[in-house]
């Protein structure tokens, strides 16, 4: 094949330290976030969250490794809240998680990760995390939840 096809879709979340409520402008994080993932060469398909986490859904290429994506993307974003936004004790936690979508599945995930409040009134962001590691099948440790 002359060519390569391929269709990488990855949701992430990730927390903010210790899950404080850091991210006091969520409409500006998620305009700084998405315009870090087309900088990385990333496709943004939606980008959603509350004051202490964030959820993401994007389009890597054959040549982005998830690691260094994520790595940049959290990198960026920290340094703006520090330099721009004046938050110089933000940070986010060290891990993150990131899920495979299926292109059939895309709109849901989006549809989901842009209704980010609604979703919380009825579910923590530890029982939002166990629900999506147990769909997966991915083994993790409950102490490293929090």
């Amino acid at each position: 094949m002359p060519s390569t096809y391929l269709s990488l879709n990855y949701h992430l979340v990730f927390s903010t330290e210790k899950r404080e409520p850091m991210i006091s402008d969520l409409p500006r994080m998620r305009e700084y976030l998405a315009g870090i993932v087309l900088g990385l060469d990333g496709h943004c398909r939606a980008v959603g969250g509350m004051p202490d986490h964030v959820h993401l859904l994007v389009g890597l290429s054959a040549t982005h490794t998830l690691a260094n994506f994520v790595r940049d993307l959290k990198k960026s974003s920290s340094a703006w809240m520090h330099d721009v936004v004046g938050k110089r004790d933000f940070a986010w936690q060290k891990g993150y998680a990131a899920f495979t979508v299926s292109a059939s599945a895309v709109e849901e995930v989006r549809a989901y990760i842009l209704n980010q409040e609604e979703h919380h009134r009825v579910r923590t962001f530890r029982e939002e995390v166990k629900a999506f590691l147990d769909r997966s099948g991915v083994n993790y440790d409950e102490r490293y939840l929090d």
